[in-house]
């Protein structure tokens, strides 16, 4: 596959439907932050086409346009494609596990959570890029679609609760749509801060709301946690989709294209 330039993106957009909630808000975050890229199979009239952001893929078009090598570059990813493609991604990777995606809207006002004590919640500035390298590992993932630390404080699309200025909990928007936002969050492994992440949410969806736009929120069907904090946060099941989570190019995979 090959990498689209940036002048020939809008000819593409209808491939990819705008205004659904949840990932599929993905290639509007791409179009309006240029945080990804776009491949097909063809730089004119492609048959297939591919939006990478994060470690987040989304194909559409013709499963017969790719072969398993031209996927190579994706692994490590979590795919999203319609049924045709699932052969061929089942024959590009190993392992290839599926994993069930529920996509929740906000329907229902909540009142405003009081975070713990000495536990301040704030939207991040550009001047807290520091503060968001100190995270931990397993926190990492949330800056992955704003590309990184600095981006994602200069967005504007981010809250977090500060205990003794150590970041312990963000929420921010995740894919950027032209209808709904997409948001994620993610904490320090602490109970307590459950009242924490949920004042992060809140002051996010409020944010939102004034931008004219519904809060969405993806979780994984098994996440138990993150399914009642937002129904919690006043978030209610929308659908289910399956996102395949890839593991290394398939031997037979061969080099990418």
């Amino acid at each position: 596959m090959i990498n689209l330039p940036t002048r020939r993106l809008p000819a593409l957009v209808r491939w990819f439907p705008a205004g659904p909630p949840g990932s599929a808000a993905l290639t509007e975050h791409v179009l309006s932050t240029d945080k990804g890229r776009w491949w097909a199979d063809r730089a004119v009239r492609p048959r297939a086409i591919a939006v990478e952001c994060g470690d987040h893929v989304l194909l559409r078009g013709e499963p017969d346009a790719l072969v398993p090598a031209d996927l190579a570059r994706f692994a490590g990813c979590t795919i999203e494609a319609p049924e045709p493609f699932r052969p061929l991604i089942a024959a590009s990777f190993e392992p290839v596990r599926p994993w069930q995606r529920i996509v929740y809207v906000k329907r229902s006002a909540t009142p405003p959570a009081r975070p713990p004590h000495e536990v301040t919640v704030r939207r991040l500035t550009g001047r807290d890029g520091r503060a968001l390298h100190r995270l931990p590992p397993a926190m990492h993932w949330i800056l992955r679609t704003w590309g990184g630390p600095h981006p994602f404080a200069r967005s504007g699309y981010a809250w977090a609760a500060f205990h003794q200025g150590r970041i312990v909990a963000l929420a921010c928007t995740y894919f950027l749509g032209s209808e709904y936002e997409d948001i994620a969050c993610a904490s320090v492994p602490d109970p307590r801060l459950r009242p924490a992440v949920l004042a992060c949410v809140h002051a996010l969806c409020f944010d939102i709301a004034a931008r004219r736009r519904t809060p969405s929120w993806t979780v994984g069907a098994g996440d138990r946690s993150s399914r009642l904090l937002a129904w919690h946060a006043g978030f209610r099941p929308e659908h289910e989709f399956t996102r395949f989570a890839v593991g290394d190019p398939a031997k037979r995979a061969g080099a990418a294209s």
